[in-house]
């Protein structure tokens, strides 16, 4: 058979047809699929999780639930509390987020994924730990005396279907609520 210029068209038309189709029909089953959808609550008030005479850490449990129809991973976490010693220079603040029941030593987040709604677990508790530390020499309870309320950056990369970009939440812990917990 002789391919003439109409046939080439009629092939060409075919093909093109056909990734069209094929396109059409993926983008609707990745629809169909859907994505995650990660809602994140705190679950708690901040607690006192340890003291010493140099120190006090504090923790507050944040929920993440995945109400989508697509698994989700938390690629990394930061708990990042906001004190520079410009605002206040009596006390050394440093965050670590973790993973309840999955403790490091390292300070490393380890990724999870939270599954899709339905699917066990679709919900998991991050830990934000604040660890305050006196400074020049003060012991803790003189250190936070004064202590100035704080804003703490919870931040984390969250990925799925859709790619991956970095959120927050901003916890803010009181002056008097530190005192409190410390028993200063």
């Amino acid at each position: 058979m002789k391919m003439t210029s109409d046939n080439i068209i009629f092939a060409l038309d075919i093909i093109l047809s056909a990734i069209l189709l094929a396109i059409i029909f993926t983008k609707l089953y990745l629809r169909y699929l859907g994505k995650e959808e990660v809602v994140v609550t705190p679950a708690s008030e901040f607690t006192l999780l340890e003291k010493d005479e140099k120190e006090v850490v504090l923790q507050k449990e944040i929920s993440f639930k995945n109400v989508g129809k697509s698994c989700a991973t938390i690629m990394d976490a930061i708990s990042r509390p906001q004190l520079p010693f410009e605002q206040y220079d009596k006390v050394e603040a440093w965050g670590i987020a973790e993973r309840k029941g999955a403790p490091r030593e390292d300070d490393y987040f380890e990724s999870v994924l939270i599954q899709k709604k339905g699917d066990n677990p679709d919900e998991i508790t991050l830990l934000a730990n604040i660890i305050l530390i006196g400074r020049k020499g003060l012991s803790i309870n003189e250190a936070l005396k004064e202590m100035p309320d704080i804003s703490i950056d919870f931040i984390w990369l969250e990925t799925g279907r859709t790619p991956c970009n970095y959120k927050k939440i901003i916890l803010r812990l009181s002056g008097d609520e530190i005192r409190k917990l410390a028993n200063v």
